[in-house]
This record gives C-alpha cells, structure tokens and sequence, in this order.
C-alpha cells in the first residue's frame, strides 16, 4: 500500500511579525504586530489532530534553532550567546529578527520530494530548498537537511541531496511550487515545476515582486531526482500572479491524484496548460481533471485574502477527496461561494473542512504552506523515524510541552531579550528528547554559553 503522508511543521518559540517577506502581503500588512506563539503552536498541533481523525498519516517536523546563534557569530559579533544577541540587536533590530524568524514551521518550503514510482532509482529523493529570495529564510537550508537526514536516514530508501547553491540563479523554494498528478499516489505521476523566472535569459521581464523560484533550479532538482523527461514539466506561473502577492504558486494552485485546482491568474495559458497535461498523462493510463476558479467571479484578489488555495487537497481512506482550508477562506464570500461549487455536481472533491490557523494566516502562511507531502510505500513508511510520526497521546504530550514552554505573546522587542533564547533552547532540547532524534541542534552540540 502507498499513502501520502502529511509532515506538518511546528511552529518555534520565536514565532512573530516582523514582516520580512516582500511579496507576501499578509506578512508586510501585519508587521508589528503581538504574536502569540503558544496558540500559533496549539492551532497547528489542532490541525495534525484533525487530519489524523479523517484517518490520515500525520508527521511533525521539529523547528529550526532560533534565535540562529552561529549565524550572528558569522557578522562579527563576538562575546557569549548572550553579549551577541544583544550587540546584533543593538545594531540592528531587523537583522535579529530575521535570524529569529519562525517561518521554518511553513515545511511546504522544506524541500521538493519525489517519490519512489516516479524515480530512475526507486528511492524517495528530497532535495532542502535553498530559499535564496528572502535573507531570514535563506538560513533554513542546511538545517532542513539534517533534520531530514534525521528523519528519512535509511539510505536504502531515501536519498536526501544537499540544497541548490545558494546564488540567484537557482533561486529554489521547495515543495511550494511543485505539484504531482497521478491515477492514485502509487502510480507513476507528472512532476509538474512551477517557476517564476528564467535566471539566465536576459530578456525574462521583470516583475512588481520577484519571482522567486528559478526554471534553472527547478530543472536541477528534477535531475538530481532522477525524474524521467517524458514524465516532467515545467510551467511558468503567470506575473500577474506573482504581482497580486502569489509569491509561491501554492498560493494560486492546489493538485491531488489526477486533480489540479487553480486560479485563472496562475498560468498565464491555462487551456495550453491543460492540452499539455493531458498529452503527457495519456501515457501513465490517467487524464487530468481541471478545476479552475474564474477571475470574474473569484477575483485575485480575494483568492490572495483568503488564500483559499493555500489549501491541502487530500485523499481520504475512503477514497474521496477533501479539501482542508483555512477559516478566513469561510469568510469571504468570494471564496466561500467557490468553495461551495467545488463539492456540488459532477466535481471530484467531496468535502470542504475549515481550520483555524489565523496566527499562520497573518505571516501568509495557509495549510498548505504548513506541511510536506511525501508519497510512501509501507515499507518506506517503516523506514522512516517512527518517532515523529503523530498519534492523539504524542499531539497531547506536544500540547503540553508547548503551554509549557512557549509565550502567550511576543513582540519583536522580545527578539534581543537573552532570556527569550534560553527559554526557545530548553523547548528544543526537550522535543529533541520527545521526538528521539538526539543532539541535532547546534548549541546542544557545542554546548551553549549565555
């Protein structure tokens, strides 16, 4: 049996708004605001509780060390942990918080996965992304991949790369502009590249926001994984997109099985698309199912403000098809009446399920940006470190470690207290402990100095 697996991120200690991330409009409209990292922490462990109730494989992939410590050691600030966190934030407030920045917890950009049907080899093949277009984020790379290391370590099974080079040419930004279509999750698929710009040709146009994942490293990574040609495409998502704030093509673009659900505005050719689609899937013995929201009655607009399809379209044991959106998505009436057209007539998803994730939503981060996919055979699945992987009594022992460790409110202030470090320090080195992976972090290797 093959299922797909949902690896869903937990949000660190750290979580604020400093609002970093240029492009993404519900980071940049928030900046400044209280945070409140317990209940960002508790909605997302709601949400892996949820998905195990529809009968579902739920996964936990542990937060990155933040404040990043090595990191500011790198800029010149010498002194124990404390003296640097505090000197960085003397100088510059903003460079403590992007190296504070929680935004690891959104594992959609962990990685690109390609499972083993679709590979020369056999294996499941992840490669970390770089995330080269946002300075707090490009600092997640390496430590993606040792905890993915940690986690997928059976090399007979998973072969885990390291991250693209980190230059603008192969600007990479994982899972978030990748999609699969398939028959089931255990046939053979079409890996579908998203991208937003050619790196190496000079007459690409410019866009309002960046487009941040590169053809050129969408193309590496298909390699690197050993995906057959016949079988891969790249698509260019459209600027007018990227411009209303999809910074990531998850944002306008959902796929599950054989079903691509997606905004007018995602492709800038979308009946191309659909012919190109169909011609490549014939041959795998399944036709895609297109399912597009029309700008005139669903504008950008709303689909950005909702962030309806930051959703995860799902496969439930029972075979039918449910899509988890978040609670803002209920709220606007665009998006609601969208959502009530996908589950009536002849269309493939059965279901609509709302969550409450507005602590993420406020960073621009829906369900979708909050988990990995990561199609598995049985027998991979038992490879893989059984510890992460959720059941009620591991979510309520994390519920617990949470409301223990974490505040109820941070403010970017808080960012330079040494206090805050000490406090993020004992959470990880406890979950390090609760999720069996041993001293992975950096100052548990070192041995701290505050």
């Amino acid at each position: 049996m093959t299922r797909e697996i949902n690896i869903d991120g937990l949000v660190g200690p750290t979580h604020n708004y400093g609002g970093m991330s240029f492009g993404n409009l519900a980071s940049a409209n928030n900046k400044g605001q209280t945070s409140n990292p317990r209940s960002a922490a508790l909605q997302g462990l709601q949400k892996m509780r949820q998905l195990i109730d529809l009968g579902l494989t739920q996964a936990v992939m542990p937060p990155q060390e933040r404040p990043f410590m090595s990191g500011l050691k790198k800029l010149g600030f010498t002194g124990n942990d404390s003296d640097v966190l505090q000197a960085a934030y003397k100088v510059s407030p903003a460079l403590v918080s992007n190296y504070s920045s929680a935004s690891c917890m959104w594992t959609a950009n962990a990685a690109t996965v390609s499972p083993s049907p679709d590979t020369a080899d056999g294996k499941v093949h992840f490669t970390p992304a770089n995330l080269t277009a946002m300075p707090h984020r490009s600092i997640e790379g390496p430590q993606a991949e040792t905890i993915l290391k940690a986690i997928f370590a059976d090399e007979s099974a998973f072969t885990v790369h390291a991250p693209l080079p980190a230059n603008t040419l192969f600007g990479d930004e994982g899972a978030a502009n990748h999609n699969r279509l398939s028959a089931t999750h255990a046939d053979k698929a079409l890996e579908v590249f998203v991208y937003g710009r050619e790196a190496l040709n000079a007459d690409d146009k410019p866009s309002k926001f960046p487009g941040r994942q590169t053809l050129e490293a969408s193309q590496i990574v298909a390699r690197s994984h050993r995906l057959k040609p016949d079988n891969t495409l790249f698509v260019r998502q459209s600027n007018s997109a990227i411009n209303a704030g999809a910074f990531h093509n998850d944002v306008v673009c959902v796929a599950n099985g054989p079903v691509l659900l997606f905004h007018e505005t995602a492709f800038d050719d979308y009946i191309g698309l659909e012919e190109t689609l169909k011609r490549a899937a014939e041959p795998l013995g399944f036709v895609p199912q297109m399912v597009m929201a029309k700008n005139a009655e669903f504008p950008i607009e709303d689909a950005i403000k909702s962030y309806f399809f930051n959703s995860q379209l799902l496969t439930l044991p029972n075979g039918k098809m449910a899509l988890v959106l978040p609670a803002d998505a209920e709220e606007n009436m665009a998006s609601k009446q969208f959502a009530d057209a996908c589950v009536s007539g002849d269309n493939p998803i059965d279901q609509t399920i709302f969550m409450d994730l507005r602590q993420s939503m406020r960073n621009g981060g829906g369900p979708a940006c909050l988990r990995l996919r990561v199609q598995l055979t049985d027998d991979e699945l038992s490879k893989m470190h059984q510890p992460v992987i959720m059941s009620h009594q591991k979510i309520d022992r994390l519920e617990d470690w949470v409301k223990t460790h974490y505040r109820d409110a941070l403010i970017v202030e808080d960012l330079g207290d040494p206090k805050l470090l000490d406090e993020a320090r004992s959470a990880l080195d406890e979950l390090t402990q609760i999720l069996e992976l041993g001293s992975m972090y950096e100052f548990q290797k070192d041995g701290a100095s505050n």
